[in-house]
């Protein structure tokens, strides 16, 4: 076997190679970083790299596996941290220039969560600017291109760890998502980006622990490799008040090939409620005789979003009132207009406004709840557009409709986002062109492992995720060191 083909493999093969010592932890992880070497100068996806930290960790868990001691269940992976996430002594610079030089002293949860579980961190993933926006650029790292096409988007605003997925950079990665950043990406990469539920990956340090619009979550090629990483992610923190209580092993891969009966929703164009690419709803909507053939139970159907532009928009500012508010007298000149206008929003905001939100918010709630006593799974399209042009901050247009602002392109996430249920984008065809094409799945309230065991079951029966970028003819160096 190659490097490349090493590179390639899903992160649950990996392991097994890994704790069986038919390869080493430092032979994986020079095959990653020989693979980053080349392909990353044209991707750029991978921001910081730290090889030299790497290699030591791998060598150490070479010698712990080497003394017969227990191997955790991410041993010997490597893995690159979204930038927005905070590394004890490796640069995180969330995309903005303000903290280009930044150097957190200590580790987010779920940093010492992976790193515990056997992880071997090599450097950071991009992200847009603050997280804020489906479309991965920042003025200090540039932008992010799609490995399938690399004059189009990777997405955003997980797109570094996406591309990086999508290219055989790394087996698994972590994202976070409020408006669609786990799911939009992967759909646009071909990989696979779980949403869970609220409180399945406890975020800490947090600016508010009662957060249940943002979320962190796992990514991969495949959905077994997703939830191979949540199991290390997920799990109860004394410190959040909304994590749940169930323990993170409750998701390893062998606990996805229990079948169960499915009664799917299936909603190709979303019942016409916002403009989506006709090739998109062709894709979904091809997946009908997918679901059937597994001996599901498909019905048309829709949920009564009625009201999710308004929560969302509304949290979503305050959220950014809340997190980066504090920022905008001193540094307006180096915050880019969108997250300017995101902070605006949010202090103009009343208490009857945010009132308003959460009235709204309970009664889809109530409505979303009724929908799915009828049905286990809804199956709808991850995004509204395929991947465009890398040039564009954003759709200004689809099929017509004028944007509004730079998240309304995104409605199909940031909809499903508002009924506080987990989510995941499997990756579900390809344009004519060849650019990626996802199916979003969205199950039960705290309804992860089932989700993640019917996804399983979808992938198994489509098995796109194989279907490789091709080689980049490389580019300007883009890695770089902490």
């Amino acid at each position: 076997m190659n490097g490349d083909d090493l590179c390639h493999l899903p992160a649950t093969a990996l392991v097994e190679l890994l704790r069986s010592r038919q390869f080493s932890a430092r032979e994986v992880l020079a095959a990653h970083l020989d693979r980053i070497e080349r392909v990353n100068p044209a991707v750029n996806a991978i921001v910081t790299l730290v090889p030299e930290r790497a290699e030591a960790s791998a060598r150490a868990a070479d010698e712990s596996l080497a003394r017969g001691e227990p191997a955790g269940p991410l041993h010997g992976l490597p893995i690159a941290h979204k930038d927005l996430v905070q590394t004890a002594g490796v640069r995180t610079t969330s995309g903005s220039p303000i903290y280009a030089e930044h150097v957190p002293a200590a580790d987010d949860l779920l940093v010492e969560r992976i790193r515990d579980a056997g992880a071997i961190m090599l450097g950071k993933t991009n992200t847009p600017e603050f997280g804020a926006g489906s479309h991965t650029f920042n003025p200090v790292f540039g932008v992010t291109r799609n490995p399938y096409d690399l004059n189009r988007s990777a997405g955003g605003s997980s797109g570094g760890a996406a591309a990086a997925l999508a290219s055989g950079m790394l087996p698994v990665a972590d994202g976070s998502d409020l408006g669609g950043s786990l799911r939009n990406p992967a759909a646009f990469c071909n990989v696979v980006g779980f949403r869970p539920s609220p409180g399945r990956v406890p975020s800490w340090p947090s600016f508010d622990v009662w957060d249940a619009m943002s979320v962190d979550g796992p990514m991969g090629r495949t959905v077994g490799d997703v939830s191979l990483l949540l199991s290390a992610m997920a799990g109860p923190d004394p410190r959040v008040p909304v994590s749940l209580d169930e323990p993170g092993d409750a998701f390893r891969t062998t606990s996805l090939d229990a079948g169960i009966g499915r009664r799917v929703a299936l909603a190709p164009a979303c019942d016409g409620r916002m403009p989506i690419d006709p090739r998109i709803v062709a894709t979904v909507a091809s997946h009908a005789a997918t679901l059937e053939g597994l001996g599901w139970e498909v019905e048309e159907a829709f949920p009564d979003l009625t009201g999710a532009r308004d929560v969302f928009f509304t949290l979503r500012a305050h959220a950014f009132a809340r997190d980066l508010g504090d920022l905008l007298p001193g540094e307006r000149g180096r915050l880019k207009a969108t997250v300017i206008w995101n902070i605006e929003q949010g202090l103009a905001l009343t208490g009857d406004d945010i009132g308003r939100a959460q009235r709204t918010w309970s009664a889809i709630h109530r409505r979303v709840a009724a929908f799915f006593e009828r049905f286990d799974v809804l199956a709808m399209p991850v995004t509204q557009v395929v991947p465009f042009p890398v040039e564009r901050e954003y759709p200004r247009e689809v099929e017509g409709v004028e944007m509004e602002t730079y998240l309304d392109w995104m409605e199909s996430c940031w909809s499903v986002t508002v009924t506080g249920l987990p989510a995941i984008s499997v990756p579900a065809g390809f344009t004519d062109d060849g650019l990626p094409i996802g199916i979003q799945l969205v199950g039960r309230r705290h309804g992860d492992l089932d989700l993640l065991r019917a996804a399983r079951a979808f992938e198994r029966a489509t098995d796109l995720w194989r279907r490789r970028p091709p080689e980049p003819d490389g580019g300007p160096p883009a890695s770089r060191r902490s």
